[in-house]
C-alpha cells in the first residue's frame, strides 16, 4: 500500500473469472464507492482522491489487471469489458451489493460497461475525462498521444496537468510489464460503448476538462447525449486530470454522487 493512503486503509484479494488475483483496497464505513483508474496506472492515482472522499463513505480501490499487485491472467487480449468484469468480482469480494462507480480515463470507459451489463451493481456514476470511443470524436493530439504511449510519468503528467505541477507525478505510477502495459493500450483504444449506453439506467455525470488534449472534450458531449440519465460539466482550463489532483473537478463529482436519489426524476444536463 503506497504510504499516502494512510493505515486505515487494509488490502484485500479478489478473484477474476480466470482465476487471476486482483488486489484492492479498502478504507471507511457507509455507502460503497468503486473508483477505477485508467490505463496501466495502479491505485496509486487515487492518493488524493481516496482520503479526499472518505467522510461518510467505504472507499475502494484496485489495481487493474496486469498492473500493480494484481496478476494478468489468461486472457490473452484485454478488454474493457474484461475490466468491467474484473471489477464486479472485487465488488463481490468486498460484499458490495451496489456501489457509486468513479471511473477516470480508461476506467471511465470500463466504467460504461458496468452501466450496460450491470446496472443492477450501480448507484450512482461518475464518468471523468473519458470517451465511449475513439471513433466517436476529435483525435487526440499527436503531443498527448506521444506522452502516454511513452510511459514515463513526467511524460504522462505533462497532459493530465500544466506544466508547474510536476509534483502530481507520483499519481501516475505506471506499470513495468511491457505487453501488460500494450494489452492495456489496445483495451483502451478498441474500446467502443456508444451503441450500448442507451440501455444505461444509472444517473451518470459525465465530467470533463475543457483542455483535455488526451480525450478532447467533444467526446464528453457525445458520451453525454448517448446516456439517457446524465448531466455534463466542463471544468474551465481544466486538463485530463480533472479530478486526480483534488480541486474543483472533484469537488463536483463528490456533490454529485452524495445527492440524494429520485429515481422517478431523468438527471438533468448542464454545462
Amino acid at each position: 500500500m503506497t504510504p499516502a493512503y494512510g493505515p486505515e486503509w487494509a488490502r484485500h484479494d479478489a478473484t477474476a473469472a480466470d482465476g487471476s488475483r486482483l488486489a484492492y483496497w479498502s478504507a471507511g464505513d457507509g455507502d460503497p464507492l468503486l473508483l477505477i483508474a485508467g490505463q496501466a496506472v495502479d491505485h496509486g492515482s487515487w492518493q488524493i482522491v481516496g482520503p479526499a472522499l472518505l467522510p461518510g463513505r467505504r472507499v475502494i480501490v484496485f489495481d487493474h489487471r496486469g498492473i500493480g499487485e494484481s496478476e494478468s491472467g489468461e486472457a490473452e487480449r484485454f478488454t474493457t469489458r474484461l475490466f468491467a468484469d474484473d471489477a464486479v468480482r472485487i465488488l463481490d469480494a468486498a460484499g458490495v451489493e451496489r456501489a457509486d462507480v468513479l471511473g477516470h480515463s480508461m476506467g471511465g470507459r470500463v466504467a460504461q460497461w458496468l452501466a450496460v451489463d450491470h446496472r443492477d451493481r450501480l448507484r450512482r456514476l461518475a464518468l471523468v475525462s473519458t470517451s465511449a470511443g475513439d471513433a466517436h470524436g476529435s483525435r487526440r493530439s499527436d503531443a498527448a498521444d506521444r506522452a502516454i504511449r511513452s510511459s514515463d510519468p513526467r511524460q504522462v503528467a505533462s497532459v493530465f496537468w500544466d506544466a508547474d505541477r510536476q509534483d502530481l507525478v507520483r499519481l501516475l505510477a505506471v506499470g513495468r510489464d511491457r505487453t501488460a502495459l500494450a494489452r492495456h493500450h489496445r483495451a483502451s483504444r478498441k474500446h467502443d460503448a456508444l451503441a450500448a449506453l442507451a440501455g444505461a439506467t444509472t444517473p451518470a455525470l459525465v465530467l470533463h476538462g475543457e483542455h483535455d488534449e488526451l480525450t478532447p472534450v467533444d467526446h464528453a458531449r457525445i458520451l453525454a447525449a448517448a446516456i439517457p440519465r446524465s448531466r455534463l460539466t466542463v471544468v474551465k482550463d481544466a486538463r485530463h486530470g480533472v479530478v486526480l489532483d483534488g480541486g474543483l473537478g472533484l469537488q463536483i463529482a463528490d456533490r454529485f454522487l452524495r445527492r440524494p436519489q429520485r429515481p422517478a426524476d431523468p438527471a438533468a444536463s448542464a454545462t
